[in-house]
């Protein structure tokens, strides 16, 4: 799947940063990055190796010479790019998950590699999977539930300070630059998809740069959730979440192309197609929100439930 986008010829300090840094050892996180050069004016770094922290969670080591520390001026400017970018979204784009109930087995590797990547402590949870039975004689099953980033969403217009907003690619984000943390938004969601961050982060770092996209550093008092990890959608990855399953539950996409990648297979297919062959529905949809993920009933499982299955994670 192609998830290019059309800021190319936006050339700047955000894009060396948030773009161009992969210095051999994987795409790097702006927060992770940014915070190492904000330690001095203005100069560059050029004491030797310096360990920066990677997206999956990963500590490496990179040559100094080839990083530069930012000035107050700069870090601010910088952040007032990051807000723009993260309001515009990716233009001509539509955003869309498919969650396979029938391959959830409850392995919550896509719980682990979203906490690892926004820096949740292990009781917050941006995705999270529930057990769910429909009726007393079906057996359970196991249900990922993130932010549906809904097309009608009833979050974003309760806000009072417009810190959360739906970008033109359909995703739904939170400025917590701008969070006054009144809640309103938890109160209105009808999900359950946000939460409250009460105590103070699990990585703090007074020199990191707020980054939108990725919503680190996270800040107490503000509002945390699923971002449909923007900022790998703007590198032309598959989300967090998606990447990390090892039993093809999602497919990520665009609906505009009518086009959806398992992050197992790498397989894409018609949006369309699977959703009509396979009965797939939306959550509570009779809300009348417009979810943007979809679900494929738990037919003919592919790891049926047991009750050694359990775990700590199970929600009814």
């Amino acid at each position: 799947m192609s998830l290019e986008n059309n800021e190319k010829n936006k050339k700047s300090r955000r894009d060396f940063l948030k773009l161009g840094l992969t210095l051999g050892a994987g795409a790097l996180t702006g927060a992770g990055l940014i915070s190492v050069f904000s330690n001095a004016k203005g100069q560059n770094v050029n004491d030797g190796d310096t360990t920066l922290l990677t997206t999956d969670g990963q500590l490496v080591k990179v040559d100094s010479t080839q990083l530069k520390v930012l000035s107050k001026d700069e870090q601010d400017e910088l952040l007032s790019e990051q807000q723009e970018l993260g309001r515009e979204g990716i233009a001509g784009k539509k955003w869309v998950m498919v969650i396979d109930l029938s391959k959830c087995r409850n392995a919550r590797k896509c719980v682990n590699a979203c906490q690892s990547a926004h820096q949740l402590r292990p009781e917050q949870y941006h995705i999270n999977t529930l057990r769910m039975q429909d009726s007393e004689h079906t057996a359970p099953y196991f249900m990922p539930k993130p932010c549906y980033h809904c097309d009608n969403p009833p979050c974003t217009k309760v806000c009072p300070v417009d810190a959360t907003y739906k970008r033109q690619d359909g995703i739904v984000l939170i400025d917590n630059e701008r969070c006054i943390g009144c809640r309103f938004c938890i109160a209105a969601c009808p999900y359950s998809a946000r939460s409250f961050n009460w105590l103070e982060p699990k990585v703090v770092d007074e020199n990191a740069v707020y980054n939108v996209e990725l919503n680190v550093p996270q800040k107490r008092g503000t509002i945390t959730k699923c971002l449909f990890s923007a900022d790998r959608i703007r590198e032309g990855q598959l989300p967090y979440c998606v990447s990390a399953c090892p039993n093809g539950v999602f497919y990520f996409g665009d609906r505009n192309e009518d086009a959806v990648t398992n992050g197992t297979t790498k397989e894409t297919v018609s949006f369309s197609e699977l959703i009509k062959n396979n009965a797939g529905y939306t959550y509570l949809e009779e809300l009348g929100t417009k979810p943007a993920v979809y679900y494929l009933p738990p037919k003919n499982r592919l790891f049926p439930y047991t009750e050694e299955e359990k775990t700590e994670g199970e929600v009814i």
